[in-house]
C-alpha cells in the first residue's frame, strides 16, 4: 500500500451517478494508497452499514438548512432530492493532517470544487451506458424501482455534466479491478506532478 508523504493536503475528487460504481472504485483504491475521507453531511437517511460518520454525517432536513443560513458548508447542494455538503470544519480538520483527502461528490460539488480550487484532481466514475447503470441499480435492490425512475432524470443530467472533469474513467461491466488501477494510475501521475 503506498502512504504518501505530504508537505500539505492534497483533495482529489471521485464522482459519479448512483450504480456508476464510485463506491466500489473507493473501496478498491483504499486497498492500493492510504488516504482520508471529506466526510460530507447529507439529510438522507443511513443505509444498511452505515453510521454517523462512516461515509456520512446524517442530519435533518432543518439543521442542514441552518447550517447552509449560517454560512458553515465550504460547498453544497441537493442531490436526489436530499441535501449533502462539507462543511468549513471538515475541510479544516483535513487540512491540518497534510493528507491525501478524498472528496466523493456530485457533478454540481465537483463544478464548485473546481472553480474554487482549479488544482484539485476530479475524477468521473462513468457507466458504459445509462441502460447498463439503471440494471445495474435494479440489480443492486437498494432502492424500490420507483426511486430508480424518480432519479434518472438527474443522473441524465448527471452524466451530461462531465466535461468538467480532469479525467472520465468509464466502469465497465465486470472490469472493476480495471477501473481501480486505472484511477490508482491516475492519482499517482497527479501526486508526482503535485511533488515538483
Amino acid at each position: 500500500m503506498v502512504k504518501p508523504r505530504l508537505k500539505k493536503t492534497i483533495f482529489f475528487i471521485i464522482s459519479g451517478p448512483s450504480g456508476a460504481g464510485e463506491d466500489s472504485v473507493i473501496e478498491g483504491l483504499g486497498k492500493k494508497i492510504k488516504f482520508e475521507r471529506v466526510i460530507t453531511t447529507v439529510t438522507r437517511a443511513k443505509r444498511a452499514g452505515e453510521r454517523e460518520g462512516k461515509p456520512y454525517h446524517f442530519i435533518t432536513v432543518p439543521k442542514f438548512k441552518k447550517m447552509i443560513k449560517n454560512k458553515e458548508f465550504w460547498e453544497w447542494a441537493r442531490v436526489y432530492g436530499d441535501y449533502r455538503g462539507a462543511a468549513h470544519k471538515e475541510l479544516n480538520r483535513l487540512m491540518r493532517k497534510k493528507t491525501l483527502a478524498l472528496w466523493k461528490v456530485d457533478y454540481q460539488g465537483a463544478e464548485t470544487i473546481k472553480k474554487k480550487m482549479p488544482e484539485v484532481l476530479s475524477i468521473s466514475i462513468s457507466p458504459p451506458s445509462l441502460a447498463s447503470l439503471e440494471k445495474r441499480l435494479i440489480k443492486r435492490g437498494q432502492d424500490s424501482l420507483e426511486v430508480i425512475k424518480k432519479r434518472m432524470p438527474f443522473t441524465k443530467k448527471w452524466l451530461k455534466h462531465t466535461k468538467g472533469y480532469d479525467y472520465i474513467v468509464v466502469n465497465r461491466e465486470n472490469k472493476l479491478k480495471e477501473t481501480i488501477d486505472r484511477v490508482f494510475k491516475i492519482l499517482m501521475k497527479s501526486l508526482r506532478a503535485a511533488s515538483r
